[in-house]
């Protein structure tokens, strides 16, 4: 695609929106109260909008490689905390997709230079649950489920934050974990039990005085 046609699709857009609703961006720009964060993956084919059936204004969204949340990536943490404590979205969504090229990378016996610190937080879910994915003959339904295995390992990674028990506590914020299966379109709710989990951690995770 050439850029020219980049801004030929914007002013379509424009157009579209205006024809429908002329104040629609005089509304948009009063300010946003999204209900949604979404932590995705930065795969172009994986748009959280597209996938969601969602406005803009309707999430506040952070993508980076194989959707990690990483306590000491102060972008993900910083998104995390203006999302949860300044927006109050009340949901948090991890969502993963099968045949991730993260994921895949991770599982190579390969030197990948700069992301290999990146891509150690998967190989550590994998050392994790070696049992059970070196069970699996088949390496691409190994690769999915590593997908699903390294989302519930960020939803986990949430919970052990202040600002997402602070929330929990005062308004009852909820963590979600969700996988796209992009040979079907289909969004897939893994199902997590969130406050079995932060129950699960809280001896060691729990970052206030009050109990959860």
């Amino acid at each position: 695609m050439k850029i020219e046609k980049v801004f030929e699709n914007n002013q379509k857009w424009v157009a579209e929106k205006l024809a429908i609703d002329e104040n629609y961006f005089t509304n948009l720009a009063k300010g946003q109260s999204p209900e949604f964060l979404y932590i995705g993956c930065s795969d172009s084919r994986v748009t959280a909008e597209d996938i969601m059936g969602v406005q803009p204004g309707d999430v506040f969204v952070h993508r980076n490689i194989a959707n990690l949340v990483n306590n000491v990536d102060l972008s993900v943490m910083s998104v995390l905390n203006y999302a949860v404590r300044h927006l109050k979205v009340n949901h948090v969504v991890v969502c993963g997709h099968y045949n991730c090229g993260g994921v895949k990378a991770a599982m190579q016996p390969v030197d990948l230079g700069i992301l290999n610190p990146w891509l150690r937080n998967i190989r550590d879910v994998y050392r994790w649950h070696k049992d059970e994915l070196n069970a699996i003959e088949d390496l691409d339904v190994r690769y999915n489920r590593l997908v699903e295995l390294n989302v519930e390992e960020q939803v986990t990674n949430l919970i052990k934050t202040a600002a997402v028990q602070e929330a929990f506590r005062e308004r009852g914020l909820r963590v979600h974990g969700w996988v796209f299966d992009i040979a079907s379109g289909k969004l897939i709710d893994l199902k997590i039990d969130f406050e079995k989990k932060l129950k699960e951690i809280m001896e060691i995770y729990n970052l206030s005085d009050s109990p959860m």
